[in-house]
C-alpha cells in the first residue's frame, strides 16, 4: 500500500524519465540544458547510512527503478552513521543518507584532504522513553545530564516511584550516542555505563528498556523516526522534555528541544550532472521532498 501511494503521488512530478508503478512517468521534453536521466540497477549511486534512513532509501529506490521495496533490498545494506561516511570517504559508496557522524569523522577527512558536500534533507529528534509502566511522563534537560552523569540514581528523585534508574546507553558511533553527547550533554561527561548497559543496534537498546527485569526502571534513547514510524516502540512511551512530547508537530517548529537534521552526503569533488550528483539534487528538490515526507520523515521543506 505504501508504494503505491508514493508512486501515485509522485508519477506526474518527477522530472526522471522513472518507470514507477509499471510505466514510464511522464516528463517534459529536454532542452538543451536539462537531459532526463533513467535510474537503473547499474548506475543508480551506492547508496549508505544510518539504520533510521534505511527505510527511505529502499523507498527512493523502489521508485526509482520500478521495483518493489521487497525487489530492491538487496541493494540497500547500510553500515550505520559514522562507518557510513567513512565509507563515502574511501569510496566504497557514492551518497550518504544518514545523521551526523562522530566528530572524529570530520578529522580523518581533514588529515586525509576528504572534502564532502552535506546538505540536510529532514530534520529529527533524539527522545527518550521508558516502560509503559513507569509514571514518570516528563524529565528536564538537567535532569537527563544527572542521570547520565550517575548524579540521580532513583526515579523517586524526579519525580517517579522508589527504584532504581536503570540508563541504558549506545555505542560511541553510533548516531543515536553522537546526538546524546551533542544536545544533551553537551560537553559534561557521560558516566561509564555497567557491564550489560551499552547496546549495539537501536532495536537492542528497545528491547532491552522495554524487557529489562520485568520491571519499569529502565531508561533509553533513540531517534523519533525509528521509535515513531517503525512501531519499535510498542510497550513503551516516550517522554516529554522540558514539558514538550516529541512528535511531528513540534520537530518541525522547533519546538521540542533536541533536534538534529538528516544529511544527504557525497564527495565534493563528484560532478553535479553525475548520476550521484542528480540523485543528491533530487532528494532535496521538491520530490525528493515530498518522498520523505511521505516516509514519514519532518522535511526541511517544512521545518521551521
Amino acid at each position: 500500500m505504501k508504494r503505491k501511494l508514493i508512486c501515485a503521488a509522485l508519477a506526474l512530478a518527477m522530472v526522471f524519465a522513472l518507470a514507477a508503478c509499471g510505466e514510464p512517468a511522464s516528463a517534459p521534453s529536454p532542452t538543451p540544458a536539462q537531459n532526463l536521466v533513467t535510474f537503473t540497477r547499474e548506475n543508480l549511486p551506492r547508496l549508505d547510512g544510518s539504520t533510521s534512513t534505511a527505510p527511505l532509501a529502499t523507498a527512493m529506490a523502489a521508485v526509482l527503478l520500478g521495483e518493489s521495496e521487497e525487489s530492491v533490498s538487496d541493494l540497500i545494506n547500510f553500515s550505520r552513521t559514522t562507518e557510513s561516511y567513512r565509507a563515502l570517504m574511501a569510496g566504497e559508496t557514492d551518497l550518504v543518507i544518514a545523521a551526523e557522524p562522530n566528530s572524529a569523522v570530520f578529522d580523518e577527512m581533514d588529515e586525509a584532504g576528504f572534502e564532502i558536500r552535506m546538505e540536510p534533507f529532514a530534520m529529527d529528534a533524539l527522545v527518550f522513553m521508558v516502560n509503559a509502566d513507569n509514571p514518570v511522563e516528563s524529565l528536564t534537560l538537567e535532569q537527563l545530564r544527572g542521570i547520565y552523569t550517575g548524579e540521580i540514581t532513583n526515579w523517586s528523585e524526579v519525580g517517579g516511584e522508589d527504584m532504581e534508574i536503570v540508563p541504558f546507553q549506545r555505542n560511541a558511533e553510533s548516531g543515536s550516542q553522537v546526538l546524546m553527547e551533542k544536545l544533551v550533554m553537551d560537553g559534561v561527561e557521560m558516566m561509564d555505563p555497567p557491564e550489560g548497559y551499552m547496546l549495539g543496534s537501536m532495536g537492542g537498546l528497545i528491547d532491552a528498556v522495554k524487557q529489562y527485569d520485568n520491571s519499569a526502571n529502565a531508561l533509553g534513547y533513540t531517534v523519533y523516526y525509528y521509535a515513531n514510524d517503525m512501531q519499535m516502540a510498542d510497550g513503551l512511551k516516550l517522554l516529554k522534555i522540558d514539558g514538550v512530547m516529541p512528535d511531528a508537530g513540534t520537530i518541525g517548529s522547533g519546538e521540542y528541544p533536541f533536534l538534529n537534521p538528516y544529511y544527504v552526503a557525497m564527495n565534493a569533488a563528484e560532478p553535479e550532472d553525475s548520476m550521484t550528483g542528480v540523485l543528491f539534487s533530487w532528494i532535496l528538490g521538491p520530490e525528493g521532498q515530498q518522498l520523505v515526507e511521505m516516509q514519514g520523515y519532518v522535511p526541511v521543506s517544512k521545518a521551521s
